[in-house]
């Protein structure tokens, strides 16, 4: 028996490329309504990217500030996110394709890069075709997500690319509930445990 506890204990989920949609009335402020996508995830803990909340800031508004002018024509409607409440004074750009930059992570079809070589590619129009740019993370310690899942806090669903790049961010939570067969409007704020 204690064999059989030892290996349950032992077992962990991998919700890298997972996308983490809030449950309404039980996740609040900053991340209330947000869909997440999950980057990494190990024992250690995770760290993921809101990719529905942009801000007021616009790509080229942002490259103004941090001195790289735009050598084409300047992409002034794309928005700049709040990746969550973790390092808002950092960027984060997921993109597509990954890439060759001198500090990203490669996820799948994915990178997540923070160094400053793949702002500069887009500001010279050679950067990445599609791309996403948040100021700050979510980040969970040990087990922490897991318990949050376990109070009902989260939904998890596979990624969906096309969620990040070809669905307009207002439209991105119910776009991820749809990827579980859930229409959002069908959702209470108050959660039951069996």
């Amino acid at each position: 028996m204690s064999e059989l506890i030892a290996a349950e204990a032992s077992i962990s989920i991998d919700l890298s490329n997972q996308f983490l949609m809030a449950m309404p009335g039980v996740v609040g402020g900053e991340l209330a309504g947000t869909v997440i996508y999950i980057c990494e995830h190990s024992e250690k803990g995770a760290l993921g990217l809101v990719i529905n909340r942009p801000t007021d800031l616009s790509l080229a508004g942002l490259l103004e500030k941090i001195d790289l002018e735009f050598e084409t024509a300047p992409q002034d409607a794309s928005p700049i996110f709040f990746g969550g409440p973790v390092h808002t004074d950092r960027g984060f750009v997921l993109h597509s394709p990954p890439g060759d930059f001198s500090s990203s992570i490669k996820l799948g079809d994915l990178a997540l890069t923070t160094s400053r070589d793949v702002l500069q590619a887009v500001a010279a129009g050679t950067g990445p075709e599609k791309i996403l740019i948040t100021l700050g993370y979510a980040g969970w310690g040990a087990g922490q997500l897991e318990n949050e899942i376990s109070q009902n806090a989260w939904l998890t669903v596979a990624a969906d690319v096309d969620v990040i790049f070809a669905v307009a961010p207002e439209d991105r939570y119910a776009a991820a509930m749809k990827l579980l067969g859930i229409d959002p409007s069908m959702l209470t704020g108050v959660a039951g445990h069996a």
